[in-house]
Order: C-alpha cells, then sequence, then structure tokens
C-alpha cells in the first residue's frame, strides 16, 4: 500500500450527506433518502450478480431461454444501479458501491455457490424481486411524504417498473 493511499483521509464519509446541495430539500430528507437508496441499491447490486451467477450456472431443457433472460435481466438491473447511486449521489450522499460493503448491506439472503436448478434459481430471483419492490413502494411514500418528488420517480418509475416486468417473465416459467 503506497503511502498516498495508507494516510488518505476521505473527502466525504459514508451515511453523510452534503450540507448545501442547491435542489430544494432539506439536509433531513436528503439523509433519509440517501439512506433508503443506498439499501435499495445494495439489494439491487446483489439481485443483478444473482441473475450474473444464474446465466453461468443453468442447466437443462430451457438453459438456452434461461441463459438470454438472465442475462438480458442482468443488464437491466446494472442499469438501475447507476441509476440508483446516481440518485444517492446527487441527494449529497455516498453510494454504496464495493461487494463486501454490499454483502454487509444487502437483505437479499446469500445463495450457496453450486449450480441449482432452473426452478431453485427462478425461486431465488422472485424472492429478491418481492423484498426490493416491497421495499422501493415503501421509501418511494415516505420520499413523495417528504416531498422528495424526484426519489419517488426513480423508485417508482425505474425500480419499480423494471423489477415488476422481471417478474412477469420469470413467473411465467414456473408451471403450476
Amino acid at each position: 500500500m503506497s503511502s498516498k493511499t495508507k494516510n488518505s483521509q476521505p473527502t466525504q464519509k459514508f451515511g453523510t450527506v452534503r450540507s448545501k446541495v442547491p435542489n430544494g430539500l432539506d439536509e433531513e430528507t436528503r439523509q433519509a433518502s440517501a439512506e433508503r437508496l443506498n439499501q435499495v441499491l445494495a439489494d439491487t447490486m446483489t439481485l443483478r450478480d444473482l441473475y450474473k451467477k444464474h446465466h453461468w450456472q443453468t442447466s437443462g431443457p430451457t438453459f438456452y431461454q434461461l441463459h438470454l433472460l438472465f442475462d438480458k435481466h442482468y443488464e437491466e438491473q446494472s442499469e438501475l444501479v447507476d441509476t440508483i447511486a446516481e440518485r444517492v449521489q446527487l441527494l449529497g450522499g455516498v453510494s454504496i458501491a464495493m461487494a463486501a460493503d454490499v454483502a454487509e448491506t444487502t437483505k437479499v439472503p446469500r445463495p450457496p455457490k453450486d449450480r441449482e436448478e432452473p426452478e431453485v434459481q427462478i425461486a431465488r430471483l422472485l424472492e429478491a424481486h418481492e423484498l426490493i419492490l416491497e421495499e422501493a413502494r415503501k421509501y418511494a411514500k415516505k420520499a413523495s411524504d417528504a416531498g422528495d418528488e424526484g426519489t419517488n420517480d426513480m423508485l417508482v418509475s425505474d425500480v419499480v417498473r423494471t423489477n415488476e416486468l422481471q417478474v412477469w417473465f420469470l413467473n411465467e416459467h414456473i408451471v403450476s
């Protein structure tokens, strides 16, 4: 480790927001939204990675279709990650970024390293989507109630709609 990185001081601590951001939102509102968004971000990053794991490890008669679907959903979740992280930053916060920090923060259960049956993969993905959808809806309402319509809009228009669409595609693979 170089002396530059060893002795460096953060320009902003994680879990804080800058005091002056001229966006019409008070510091308390921005702080609450940034904290909630970092939770959604950690869970979305975990879901994104779960999609890539299943993309690599899927098998069986529907391999090709699921391989492509999982990769498409991975890409869409990657776009959401960027959108959520940028919203945290524009609120004056610091977005969660590293895998170890995400692992400590996410509410999505960690899957085994093993390859699993496609039905189990889909069930894991649906559970993660449901968790994120419940979170996003709850946090969108709180943001709106606090006057943070930008966060509300992003959560509803981007997070909820993308996750709902992906749930539909996954759920259609389940045979009753």
